[in-house]
């Protein structure tokens, strides 16, 4: 019976799961590795605990958030932090929170993943009046429609590699 080999399947299954925990740890290591350049002490930088905490409770082995660390100390790598602004679907308010290495590509993918889904570019300053810090503070009524390209519209961001965090002012 040809393609029904057991190692195959297990392998099939183990590649598709190796690659999505391989990805969510970069997201996790490039936030530590960031958060760790302007103070390589968790106890006092609370960017970085927060980084570490998520890392180890997605199973990060000690070793990979002690390379980042250092790595963030050292300087080796050049991540920047990036807070850009949104307008999806219905007019909802988007901060999308990134680390990159290279800003003007990831600013890039990000209005192609936008115009893509229907959403438009934002100037800095003028979606995060409507925020306070990561909460909303006129939260948007939306439509079974709408809410369901905002769905797409955010899972695609977050697909991204760059991509830390989507916020969103839709109304619950």
């Amino acid at each position: 019976m040809a393609g029904h080999s057991h190692w195959k399947q297990i392998k099939q299954h183990k590649g598709a799961t190796d690659k999505k925990r391989g990805a969510l740890f970069s997201k996790l290591l490039r936030a530590i590795t960031a958060s760790a350049r302007s103070e390589p002490n968790p106890d006092f930088n609370p960017t970085l605990r927060t980084a570490i905490e998520k890392a180890r409770a997605s199973n990060v082995p000690s070793d990979n958030i002690a390379r980042a660390i250092n790595r963030g100390e050292k300087g080796e790598e050049l991540l920047e932090s990036l807070i850009l602004e949104a307008y999806g679907p219905e007019g909802v308010a988007l901060l999308i929170e990134a680390i990159t290495d290279s800003k003007n590509r990831t600013i890039m993918e990000v209005k192609t993943l936008l115009k893509e889904h229907g959403a438009k570019w934002a100037e800095p300053g003028s979606v995060r009046w409507a925020f306070d810090g990561n909460t909303p503070k006129f939260p948007q009524p939306v439509g079974q429609e709408g809410r369901e390209a905002l769905a797409r519209l955010v899972e695609a961001l977050q697909a991204h590699d760059d991509i830390q965090n989507v916020i969103t002012n839709i109304k619950p």
